[in-house]
């Protein structure tokens, strides 16, 4: 296998309805399915909205076993791995900001948000582990909107094998050539620092709680350069190929893999 078709899905999601943000979520997995994707990620809280304010406390909810029991059987149904999230209530009635990852045949897994931001902080709990996943022959990490913003998360990604960065967002504010615009001033970084792929989306439209989201999906490659974006508030799912003859194309090169040659003793990690 020489790559993996990743699904993007733009999508609208309003706080508080989880059945119709869920009911719409299986229904992009079951297109994502037909158009032979092997991957569809969905954006950040997509499944009860998102919300940075006091409001939060009463859409989130737990992982519990029905929508488990939902979302690994659409996996295993449509032969898909599915990445969505949430805000999560956690034991001691903490709020995470979390990404669940289905594939099939495999129990769920889950990736909690480390950093979170300034206007979350009073209320969204921070994760405190760096995972990295698997699906076919890719290894992928999540990183969570903010997430994103500290480079040394996508290097300890990267180090944990990592062939691929996925970073959901919702990021609200500004167009989406201007969420575009502020995107490129780090992700192409992650990737080209790293040697790794960087796939990422927002979530779109008005959420009918005081936040407009642009919409936008893009693919950068392990060069550094964009190999395919999709800069349009239309909520729509956008299929991205992966080949991965691009990381060996990198990783093989002396000057262009910057990897193996860095010197953690003087930095302390």
């Amino acid at each position: 296998m020489n790559g993996i078709k990743l699904a993007l899905s733009v999508q609208k999601c309003i706080p508080g309805e989880f059945g119709k943000n869920l009911s719409a979520t299986i229904e992009v997995i079951s297109q994502a399915a037909v158009n032979k994707a092997d991957m569809v990620v969905f954006p950040e809280m997509n499944l009860t909205g998102y919300l940075a304010g006091q409001k939060i406390l009463s859409i989130a909810r737990p992982v519990d076993q029905q929508l488990i029991q939902t979302l690994s059987k659409a996996a295993d149904k449509f032969d898909i791995s599915i990445l969505t999230g949430m805000a999560e209530k956690g034991e001691n009635n903490r709020i995470y900001a979390t990404h669940l990852v289905f594939q099939p045949g495999s129990a769920v897994e889950h990736y909690r948000k480390i950093h979170t931001a300034p206007n979350e902080k009073a209320y969204f709990s921070p994760g405190n582990s760096v995972k990295v996943f698997q699906n076919k022959n890719i290894h992928f990490g999540i990183q969570l909107c903010y997430d994103a913003h500290f480079p040394e998360l996508s290097t300890a990604m990267a180090l944990k094998q990592a062939d691929l960065l996925i970073i959901p967002h919702a990021s609200p504010r500004g167009s989406s050539q201007g969420k575009y615009l502020s995107w490129m001033r780090h992700l192409t970084a992650r990737a080209f620092d790293n040697g790794v792929f960087v796939a990422a989306l927002n979530q779109t439209g008005n959420n009918t709680m005081g936040l407009e989201f642009p919409g936008l999906a893009l693919l950068i490659g392990p060069d550094g350069n964009i190999i395919s974006k999709f800069i349009d508030p239309e909520e729509k799912t956008y299929y991205f190929d992966i080949d991965l003859a691009a990381l060996d194309r990198v990783r093989s090169h002396r000057m262009r893999y910057f990897l193996p040659n860095r010197r953690p003793e003087l930095f302390g990690q």
